[in-house]
């Protein structure tokens, strides 16, 4: 009976010390906790959310220095969150956005009278 209650707490532990860290939330210790921030991030996080919390992982990769969007994809992997969401490649969909925005329609050349179909 004392080996399946030892067992469980074990279990529970284990859990715990891999649950998820908001970088909303989270304090300088849980942001340290988390691999590939050390001090002096988690101090710029902890500093630039004086001003607001972070709405997003663009508005987070935007506000802090050194997170791009591979940095961001490995401190997802282990455990951060913005707003309880994993970083799911979202800062990229802007630029596509604007880059559709951006490109010209094409014109299709114009079609002779006499033209056969090109046989397949």
């Amino acid at each position: 009976m004392l080996k399946k209650i030892l067992a469980t707490l074990v279990m529970l532990f284990a859990a715990a010390s891999f649950a998820a860290v908001d970088v909303n939330k989270g304090t300088a210790a849980d942001l340290d906790g988390i691999k590939g921030i050390g001090p002096a991030m988690s101090k710029r996080i902890l500093d630039a959310r004086k001003t607001g919390e972070f709405k997003d992982w663009p508005d987070f990769m935007q506000r802090i220095k050194g997170v791009k969007e591979k940095k961001a994809e490995k401190l997802s992997a282990e455990g951060l969150t913005v707003n309880g969401q994993a970083f799911g490649g979202q800062a990229s969909a802007p630029a596509a956005v604007k880059a559709d925005k951006a490109a010209k329609p094409v014109k299709a050349a114009p079609v002779a009278a006499d033209a056969k179909p090109a046989k397949p």
